[in-house]
């Protein structure tokens, strides 16, 4: 998978770090099969935006008026497997709420925000909800033991 980063904020991005733990999501995913969307030639988008500007995505496209961590968009071209927008304030925030790192809480999203692009959803019924966040939850321990 090409992990293609584009960041528009003062925040930096570990992105050797992000790659890496995207790999080991990937192959999780496979080794679980989870999904067969998820191969080596899909492109996926991490843009990281700020706080005014996830506010406003958050608002054209889910019509909910506040800043959040994490938006997944499909893909609109092939070979892609979709785009995900960070908030690097609205992480920090929560990492510290959290106990977690800043890249830990990043890993954390960026997992969840993956099991969005393959079909995972949380906000329609409390069995997908649970679904998605315990498959969140057993990927995230594997990869980090004792973190959450």
């Amino acid at each position: 998978m090409n992990l293609e980063v584009v960041n528009q904020t003062r925040h930096p991005v570990p992105k050797a770090y992000l790659t890496t733990f995207l790999v080991r999501v990937i192959k999780e995913l496979k080794r679980r099969k989870q999904h067969d969307l998820l191969n080596e030639k899909s492109d996926l988008l991490v843009l990281f935006v700020t706080r005014n500007k996830i506010r406003q995505l958050n608002r054209d496209f889910r019509k909910k008026n506040y800043a959040t961590d994490v938006l997944s968009f499909d893909p609109v071209e092939p070979g892609s497997l979709g785009e995900l927008v960070f908030c690097p304030e609205v992480l920090k925030k929560q990492a510290k709420e959290h106990g977690f790192s800043y890249r830990d809480e990043l890993c954390y999203m960026l997992l969840h925000g993956m099991l969005h692009l393959i079909g995972f959803e949380h906000e329609t019924n409390a069995s997908d909800a649970k679904k998605m966040f315990e498959l969140q939850d057993s990927i995230y321990s594997k990869i980090f033991p004792g973190k959450i």
